[in-house]
Formats: C-alpha cells, sequence, structure tokens
C-alpha cells in the first residue's frame, strides 16, 4: 500500500497562528497539534546540531503511529567535509537519530549538498557505500552538473531517491530513482491549480506503489502547512 506524506520544514512557527495553530496554543503543543493534521514534519534541526536522546522521544510521544519524520543530514557531513573522509561523522549522526529509526518515525534521510558542490561521482558512490541498508534515502543535488544520467543511475542502483527540489533558483526533473519519490516545494507561492496538479501526480506515482514525500516551504505563513493539508484532505485517497 502506498502512501502519500505531506507536511513542511519545520513545524515551530507561532506565525502560524492562528490560521494553523490555534492562537492561544502555547508553542510545546505545536507538534501534537500538527500531527493531528498531517503526517509527515521535515527536521532542519539536525542539520546545524545532534538532537538529544530526550528531545526525539518527546517528538515521537507528541505524535500518533504513523506519522514520520523526514530527517536532514548534519552539514558536518555535506558541507564541511562535502561526503569526503566523512566515516566518523556519518557513524556520529546515525547514532543520534537512531532513536526515531527504533521507534518506527523515520522517514527519509535528506542529504542537501552545498550550491557550488560540482558533479563528483566517484565521492557520491565512495559516501553511499557508507550509508546504513534498510533505511530511506533522498538527495537535493543544487548544482547543475549532478542532473546527469551517470548520477540518476548511481541512485537507482542503491534505491535512493533525487529529490525533487522545486525553486526560483534551479527545478530537478522528477527523475524517479528509487521505490518512493521525495519533492521540496520550495517556491514562495502555488495557485490552487498548482495544488490540483500536485494532487493528480500524486495519484499516479501513489498507483505504481510508490511512497511520496511532498514537503512544502512556509517559515512565515502557514499556506505550507494549509497546501499540505489540502492534498491529505478527503476530496483524494492518499493511500492506494
Amino acid at each position: 500500500m502506498a502512501t502519500l506524506y505531506a507536511g513542511t520544514s519545520g513545524f515551530a512557527y507561532p506565525n502560524w497562528k492562528p490560521q494553523f495553530y490555534p492562537a492561544k496554543m502555547p508553542a510545546k503543543d505545536f507538534l501534537g497539534h500538527y500531527a493531528g493534521r498531517l503526517n509527515c514534519v521535515e527536521i532542519n534541526y539536525t542539520f546545524r546540531r545532534l538532537p538529544a536522546a530526550a528531545t526525539l522521544a518527546s517528538w515521537v510521544e507528541a505524535t500518533p503511529a504513523g506519522f514520520v519524520f523526514a530527517v536532514k543530514a548534519n552539514m558536518r557531513i555535506t558541507h564541511i567535509l562535502r561526503l569526503k573522509n566523512a566515516e566518523q561523522a556519518t557513524e556520529i549522526f546515525f547514532k543520534a537519530i537512531d532513536p526515531l529509526r527504533t521507534s518506527r518515525r523515520l522517514g527519509p534521510v535528506l542529504f542537501q549538498l552545498p550550491p557550488a558542490m560540482k558533479c563528483d561521482l566517484e565521492t557520491l558512490r565512495a559516501y553511499l557505500d557508507l550509508l546504513p541498508t534498510g533505511m530511506r534515502y533522498a538527495f537535493e543535488f543544487r548544482h547543475a552538473s549532478w542532473l546527469a544520467e551517470p548520477v540518476y543511475e548511481e541512485l537507482g542502483r542503491r534505491n535512493i531517491s533525487l529529490c525533487v527540489a522545486e525553486s526560483e533558483r534551479l527545478e530537478v526533473p522528477e527523475v524517479i530513482t528509487a521505490d518512493f519519490v521525495y519533492y521540496r516545494l520550495r517556491k514562495p507561492d502555488y495557485t490552487a491549480e498548482d495544488i490540483a496538479a500536485f494532487a493528480a501526480r500524486a495519484k499516479e506515482l501513489l498507483s505504481t506503489g510508490r511512497d511520496l514525500y511532498l514537503m512544502f516551504k512556509h517559515e512565515q505563513t502557514p499556506e505550507g502547512a494549509l497546501n499540505a493539508e489540502k492534498l491529505l484532505g478527503p476530496a483524494m485517497s492518499h493511500e492506494l
């Protein structure tokens, strides 16, 4: 059974009141409310620092079974080491997020590479050899040189998703390289027609048996969360 996971990059935004969070809701209750309306969140916090076990435990406690956390890989791996000599950093990162895995709340791990990092297939291949098996991974490339068939083939061979990152600077083509698809929807505004198009495409992908992750970016307004909720709404069946 394929599932549509829809959510946003982060959830702790007071300026989503009162359209998404109730006006008087304290911040400690945000995640529980969010998880009652959406079924996935992308955690960017892990990009800059490793989470404490107590923090992860509180996230699990605040969310229902079936809710998942997509986690961005730590910047030491992607931006400082740039995937080279990253064995120790990778081991430390996965140990830190392991409570999400063991509680069955871990969604894909997102590796976002720096915009200036050009394609280096051998470095990518060597790094992918380090990744633990049995988990989902998505790679977001932000330099156009990565958008090439040899890269797609390498990802496909390992069942790793090419992150379809849609922004005003670079649009990654929807090349399916795994048994799930990961979208990052980064444009400032999406029309009703855009949302309808996402819903139609979601049905197509789900019908092939692929899970789909749709992550909206909207820190300043609740539009991303509301758009994700529309896609999960009763108008479309998100489990096929």
